[in-house]
């Protein structure tokens, strides 16, 4: 009654998405998981698993597939969880940005307000048009919250940024920065900005982390934008988390 499915939905939906958590890891084979998570062959697993995923039990093995993670309820004063979320698992090389940097605070929740400020000054002021025009990569525009300053656990840099060749000199009041390869957690994210990312942000960390088999490495997280009209509900983002196994 109160998450209005059944709960033969619910163990249903919760077996599927550790089934998929499963076959991203590629060492079990279909079977197996279709026999741990009660199903009686492969091919009713592999039903299932596809209207619940959109894919096969097969194509989740593959590297950057594309699964759906549904929480574990918690009922204590209020309802939470028991809502479908898009991920993929993605292993990504290192690759090098272009930045226009600040530093924000999170003290009082600044942030929330500062992060949107700079990226109106940066468009603005020819920021962005500078940067899209350094770069041969257009498919996005990318905002880095790297990890808090040793020294004020509440101050972190943000940056605006492109993907970088090194073609040219880095233009005065820009940086280059090196991101490391690592395992990263993509979300995609739909509706406009930045209540949107604000949106997807609150579900990761309170949805995603606490009931999946990864946690955030904590070095830096991605928004990555793309060409469009960031105020239509139709636009379309990323966030890139690099996670490792708990």
């Amino acid at each position: 009654m109160l998450c209005h499915m059944s709960l033969g939905e619910y163990i249903r939906n919760r077996r599927l998405t550790l089934a998929g958590y499963e076959l991203r890891e590629g060492k079990t084979k279909v079977i197996d998981v279709a026999l741990r998570y009660g199903y009686e062959s492969p091919e009713s697993f592999a039903r299932a698993f596809a209207r619940f995923h959109g894919i096969s039990p097969s194509e989740a093995k593959k590297e950057g597939a594309k699964l759906r993670s549904f929480s574990r309820l918690s009922v204590k004063i209020t309802l939470s969880g028991g809502t479908v979320m898009d991920y993929k698992i993605v292993e990504k090389q290192a690759f090098t940005l272009l930045e226009k940097v600040e530093m924000h605070t999170v003290e009082n929740q600044k942030n929330i307000k500062s992060i949107p400020a700079f990226w109106t000054r940066a468009y603005r002021d020819g920021t962005v048009e500078k940067l899209m025009e350094l770069t041969s990569d257009k498919d996005y525009l990318f905002g880095v919250c790297y990890e808090t300053s040793p020294e004020d656990a509440k101050t972190f840099a943000y940056a605006i940024a492109v993907k970088w060749e090194q073609k040219t000199p880095v233009p005065e009041g820009f940086r280059v920065s090196t991101v490391p390869a690592r395992t990263w957690a993509v979300f995609p994210c739909k509706g406009a900005m930045p209540d949107a990312i604000q949106n997807m942000w609150n579900r990761i960390v309170s949805e995603f982390f606490p009931t999946s088999d990864y946690q955030p490495t904590m070095e830096l997280d991605i928004e990555a934008y793309t060409q469009g009209d960031m105020e239509s509900p139709d636009y379309q983002s990323e966030i890139w988390v690099p996670v490792r196994k708990k």
